[in-house]
């Protein structure tokens, strides 16, 4: 919109509009209600547009939601690579994941040039997105512009009821177990700032990791509790631990009906250790510099205070 483009964004009528997003910005876009997995409304949506920023997936780690999480990631990307074949849509930048990518076990250092292994150590919503890529590569086989951009964890201010920002406010409450495990996190802004650089670029059938740094949860949590002026967590949650606490939440779940807290996936990731290059972004766009995680947290975790 800075640019002089216009800008539709497809939204679910159940949907909210985010409200931490400056209010005299999300008045300039012309908001369409539909569906990715409703064909019809993917056409409408598609008349006279150049570029599809395609973002929308459902991340989860719960068997409940499993199901309709492949269907949202594949079928629903599946859509909208073929409408915009079919509408003359000239670039696609997709908003993929570092889980399409794959975990490894001997915690070496995940690039771009990594292959897709079946792994134990994939969790279903890495294998979807794996899936969803498959469909975005075959859109670029059939004619489609365009780059997949590959985000480790995002973080940033934004709904802390949910997502990765639900750590921010675990953080607040004085949560008080870590893992061991190693990490890449993302900040929101330079996951946007990659995209918008994209937009109007001439690189086409790439895919770029967007890695700010590899940290271990317990930097990551303390680093959130020192800018907050809260409590850091002090209770190290081991694999064995970990392994009880999915269990026990599972159980709850059955009893409440409620969404479990942790599951075996989330206890899985949160115990391994796997580091990712993000370097080649920056390379490939001049001017394009990672902040610091250091920042990204400061920042985010000032503007959350402001909720409480």
């Amino acid at each position: 919109m800075q640019q002089g483009v216009s800008v539709k964004a497809l939204k679910r009528p159940a949907s909210k509009i985010p409200t931490f997003v400056d209010q005299e910005l999300l008045n300039r876009v012309d908001w369409i209600e539909g569906d990715i997995l409703d064909i019809t409304s993917l056409e409408e949506a598609m008349q006279g547009i150049d570029t599809v920023i395609h973002s929308a997936a459902i991340v989860s780690f719960s068997k409940k939601e499993r199901r309709h999480m492949y269907q949202v990631n594949v079928e629903g990307t599946a859509n909208v690579v073929n409408m915009a074949l079919q509408a003359g849509v000239r670039r696609l930048i997709h908003i993929s994941s570092v889980a399409a990518i794959g975990r490894k076990k001997d915690s070496s250092t995940v690039d771009e040039t990594a292959k897709w292994e079946d792994s134990k150590n994939n969790t279903h919503y890495a294998i979807s997105k794996f899936r969803a890529e498959l469909e975005v590569w075959r859109g670029f086989a059939e004619g489609l512009e365009g780059v997949v951009l590959n985000p480790a964890t995002i973080l940033g201010y934004g709904n802390w009821n949910d997502g990765s920002c639900a750590i921010f406010k675990n953080v607040y409450k004085e949560f008080g177990w870590y893992t061991s495990g190693i990490n890449g996190f993302a900040d929101v802004e330079d996951v946007a700032k990659a995209t918008a650089m994209l937009l109007n670029s001439s690189i086409s059938e790439k895919r770029f990791i967007v890695c700010n740094a590899n940290w271990r949860f317990r930097q990551l949590l303390d680093t959130m509790a020192d800018a907050f002026g809260k409590k850091r967590p002090h209770r190290h949650a081991s694999p064995f631990l970990s392994g009880l606490a999915w269990r026990m939440e599972w159980l709850k779940s059955l009893i409440t009906r409620s969404k479990p807290l942790v599951t075996r996936e989330s206890a899985k990731v949160a115990n391994s250790e796997t580091l990712f290059d993000g370097s080649r972004l920056p390379e490939a766009l001049p001017g394009f510099q990672y902040r610091p995680l250091e920042e990204t947290i400061q920042n985010a975790c000032s503007r959350y205070k402001l909720l409480t």
